[in-house]
């Protein structure tokens, strides 16, 4: 990877895109962006530094080269492409941008948040379209906390994490893409979150935030109210109001993911797993807290306070958890599911990742699990793009997970 100017593309116009491109841009890089609504994008974009108070302590602008839905028009001249979109939407996206991707040196393709095997659906259109070029990237989880101000134009953050992680393969290009590009898109600006190379993808895979939080916080509102209220202002809020009950079901949630990561860990003690952490080791490297009460977390955070559950409002005026939010299609398709897959190749007993997958898939009118069994070959699962579990990218054994 040069030195010299990068062209990157982002692809999606989610909130971390209006962060990605004032950093990137002052970073002297040409920034690029593919999205379905080209047109509520400005030339000029400006990042708002805030503190908890709501108060904007600096702000940085940035330039935005071009804004297109055309990935013709784009993709054949990045030299970097990142995702900023849902996770459920990775594949397609990746597909979608596969044949204009350039061969004519390495061109590096990655994402923001390195949920559910990102290396797995890069592989994918890796060999359909003979991309021996094709460099991989994700992060680990997004380096900050973000939000949009003003759609297409001015993007928020509180800050950064003091720690990010990203895994790359080849591993040899880690460094040079460190300097090049990941330094740009925090310690650069922020003076700190500089990047560490994660030892795997998969380790990224089952170090994780989201999708233990927000199918435990939402299973935990269903058994408590049912998941329905009668006017909106009824709801509680998703962080602020976390209660007991789903800091147990958060806890034993996590409880059963380390039972899949001592379980790889088991099974190939010849590798090193040093970034594969349960939740609260997971915010203890990237935040360097000393947190060690889950529920305490969330509850005293300013930053998150606001943000209510995903709800939806029915013609009888009731509000219902909305179950075609991302927190399903993510972080049960592309998340628990394939911590479930994992734990039975290796007949672990994960009752409570059971019990969630079996509430969502009840409420969705989908077909997962049956009698404690992944049923991977049901069309909930095995449909194209309907899932991430192993098997949809010709995995299928334990073994086949482990880059």
């Amino acid at each position: 990877m040069s030195r010299d100017e990068l062209v990157v593309t982002i692809v999606g116009g989610g909130s971390s895109a209006h962060v990605l491109i004032p950093l990137l841009s002052s970073a002297g890089h040409k920034v690029q962006l593919l999205t379905r609504r080209p047109g509520d994008w400005s030339q000029q974009i400006e990042l708002q530094q805030q503190s908890i108070d709501q108060e904007v302590e600096r702000t940085l602008t940035g330039d935005l080269s071009l804004a297109t839905d055309d990935p013709a028009a784009v993709i054949p001249k990045s030299d970097v492409v990142i995702l900023c979109m849902p996770v459920c939407s990775y594949r397609a996206a990746l597909r979608r941008i596969a044949p204009h991707l350039r061969r004519d040196r390495d061109v590096y393709v990655g994402t923001i948040y390195g949920q559910a095997g990102f290396n797995w659906m890069t592989g994918e259109i890796k060999r359909e379209h003979s991309l021996d070029n094709l460099v991989t990237f994700a992060v680990g989880l997004i380096p900050w906390i973000c939000r949009v101000r003003a759609y297409g134009s001015v993007g928020v953050t509180y800050g950064c994490k003091a720690v990010n992680l990203a895994a790359v393969s080849p591993r040899d290009r880690f460094d040079d893409f460190n300097s090049n590009f990941l330094d740009a898109i925090c310690h650069h600006w922020f003076d700190k979150g500089a990047f560490q190379q994660a030892d795997s993808f998969l380790s990224l895979t089952l170090s994780v935030d989201n999708q233990i939080i927000h199918p435990s916080r939402c299973y935990g509102l269903f058994k408590r109210y049912g998941g329905r209220w009668q006017t909106q202002e009824a709801i509680p809020y998703f962080y602020r109001d976390f209660d007991d009950l789903s800091a147990d079901l958060l806890r034993s949630l996590d409880d059963d993911y380390s039972k899949v990561r001592d379980g790889i860990r088991a099974r190939f003690p010849d590798r090193d797993f040093p970034h594969m952490l349960d939740y609260l080791g997971t915010e203890r490297l990237s935040y360097m807290s000393e947190n060690t009460d889950i529920r305490e977390s969330f509850t005293t955070s300013k930053t998150l306070g606001a943000i209510k559950p995903p709800t939806k409002q029915l013609p009888d005026g009731d509000w219902v958890i909305d179950t075609d939010h991302r927190f399903f299609t993510d972080d049960i398709s592309y998340g628990v599911c394939i911590a479930k897959w994992m734990a039975q190749q290796m007949d672990l007993a994960v009752p409570t990742i059971d019990a969630i997958i079996e509430w969502a898939q009840d409420l969705r009118g989908e077909k997962y699990l049956e009698n404690g069994k992944l049923l991977v070959d049901s069309e909930s699962l095995s449909a194209d793009l309907q899932s991430g579990i192993p098997p949809v990218y010709g995995i299928e054994t334990i073994e086949g997970v482990v880059d």
